[in-house]
Order: C-alpha cells, then structure tokens, then sequence
C-alpha cells in the first residue's frame, strides 16, 4: 500500500527508537500474502453500489489481522487504533483523510468472513504459500489439543451460560469452554489443519479431522493410545506409522531395569520430536492473548481459530520467509 506520508506518519518515522510493535507490524507486512487474500474476499465483498461506499478489502483485513495480534474486542480495537501512530501505518490510515473503521464495520465485516467460510480459506491459503516455499512438507504430522476458556457467568442477555460450550475435567481442575484440535508438520510445526469442538469432546475422537491424508507418520500424547484401532483410521490412514507416549502409571510400574532404561530413552526422543506442536498454541494463547473465546457458539470461535493459527504460521516462519 504505497501512500504519501502525513506530517504526523514522517514525525514518527524520525523517533530515534523502534518499538516491538513498528517491527513486528513491518514484518508482518512483508510475509502476510495481502494481494492473494483480497482477491479470495473480493467476489464476498459489497460493491457500494447501495447504501454507504465501503472500505478497501486490504485496509479492512489490515484492521482485522490487527485484532487477532493483539487479541482486542471491536470497540478496544477502534480506541487503540486512534491511540496508536503505528498501527495507523500498518493499515494505511490518515486521520486527516481517512476514517478508522468503527466498532459496527468491524463486526459487519467479521460476519462476512465467517458467513462465507473465509477465514478457513484464508488458513489454506497461508498454507499454500507456505508449502509452495517449502516450508510444510506434509510427511509426518503431530495431533494434539488445548482447551479454550469460556465465560461462566449467566450475567447476559439470555441468562444463561453459552449451550455450545461444556465443561471437562483435565487432572484435577475442571474447565468450561471449548477445544482446538491441531495437526501439524513434523519437521516445521506449522499448522495444517484445525478443528473447534465443545470441551467435552475427547482427543482422539478427532484424530482423522486433523490428518491431511499424506503422512506417513504420526506424533501425539497419550491421550491417543489406540487410536490406530478406531475405525475412521483405519478406513482413511491405515498405513500411518502411530508414535503414541506411554502412559507414565506403565512406565514406573516397570521394575528397574535395562528395559525401563531403554523405555525412558525412547519416551524421551518421542517427547523431542512432539514438543514442537506446543508452539503454535503458544503463540496463539501468550503472543495473541486468546487464552478465553471471545464470541458466542462453537462456529464463529472455530472461524477465527482459523485465522489465528492461519496468522501462527506466519509468525513462526517470518524468519524463513523474509529470507526468501
């Protein structure tokens, strides 16, 4: 987006310091493959033929990545925009000449994105650039899931906590929310597939959701143990090689011996190699600060799981990519 700079966009450029946020915006500007995701939210967008003209698709994408980043309800997202010269730039807004789009246009064109699936189109899209810069390989995959809060309170409109989210038990903690579901490239840990489901909904029962088809093995926890005996798996992935950890109850029960030695040793190189599915859920839940969902309904939460894990990827390959 190339645009004459305002007096006040050339008196930042001059500051003497650059901010965490100037350089991550900038990176992200340069890895982010803007042209490809506007002609996919092209043909969905109103033409302002009727009614009010409507914003450029780059700058109201601009705004919406800007959201997901740093994990801003609409109205929030509105009040930091004016507050910050930085983000002003990233989305090409000069309050001289240039409106920031209000809570209301925020949400409209959210509800465009998750109406016509574009959200899932954006996260294949991310991947197939990624793919195409060799990035994803697609020969051994990693499964796994995190739970995502939800609010609790009935303080609302209905009076009632969200139905489409349940509570489940992990240790000795209860939880009240929903579940991400990951697969993920073995050699990069970029995700390839996602899934949104109720807390309650058990790992393994999600499995073949998150294969692409073409592993030839596959990395994943415990709570996966026989997962090659359901059925879905061995109707669509029954030549996947399973490299499931052992539950640690079986392991200390083993007498000390060379074999428990030998055991712990292979444990141990299967936890090396699944380790890596933890960063996109990292970045997701500590750089994003998605830790609680946001919206209503397990549909409009998964729509943006896309894109958060759409804009995970980027972020774990920006170095790669920016290289290229």
């Amino acid at each position: 987006m190339e645009r004459q700079l305002s007096f006040a966009q050339q008196e930042y450029a001059r500051k003497k310091k650059t901010t965490r946020r100037d350089k991550f915006l900038a990176e992200m500007n340069q890895v982010v493959p803007w042209a490809r995701l506007v002609e996919l939210i092209r043909p969905h967008y109103p033409t302002g033929k009727r009614g009010r003209p409507p914003m450029g698709i780059e700058r109201m994408l601009r705004v919406y990545f800007l959201q997901q980043w740093y994990g801003l309800a609409d109205e929030a997202l509105e009040d930091t925009i004016y507050d910050s010269q930085a983000m002003r730039n990233f989305a090409g807004i000069d309050l001289a000449c240039n409106p920031v789009p209000d809570a209301t246009t925020l949400l409209k064109f959210r509800h465009l994105l998750e109406a016509h699936e574009l959200t899932k189109r954006i996260f294949d899209e991310v991947n197939v650039l990624l793919e195409e810069r060799k990035l994803l390989m697609r020969e051994g995959s990693m499964v796994d899931a995190t739970i995502i809060a939800a609010p609790s309170s009935t303080k609302n409109k209905q009076g009632e906590r969200d139905p489409e989210m349940h509570q489940t038990k992990k240790g000795n903690q209860w939880y009240f929310g929903m579940k991400a579901h990951i697969g993920a490239d073995t050699a990069s840990g970029l995700v390839h597939s996602v899934v949104g489901t109720a807390a309650n909904v058990s790992d393994i029962s999600q499995t073949h959701e998150v294969l692409h088809g073409r592993e030839k093995t596959v990395h994943a926890d415990a709570g996966y143990i026989g997962v090659e005996k359901r059925a879905e798996i061995i109707a669509g992935h029954s030549s996947v090689e399973w490299c499931v950890a052992a539950k640690r109850s079986k392991i200390k029960a083993m007498p000390p011996s060379w074999v428990k030695d030998l055991t712990l040793g292979y444990e141990k190189l299967k936890a090396r190699v699944r380790a890596l599915v933890e960063h996109p859920f990292h970045i997701v839940k500590n750089l994003f600060k998605h830790r609680k969902v946001r919206y209503r309904g397990i549909k409009k939460n998964e729509a943006q799981l896309h894109t958060l894990f759409a804009l995970a990827n980027l972020v774990m390959a920006k170095k790669r990519l920016l290289s290229v």
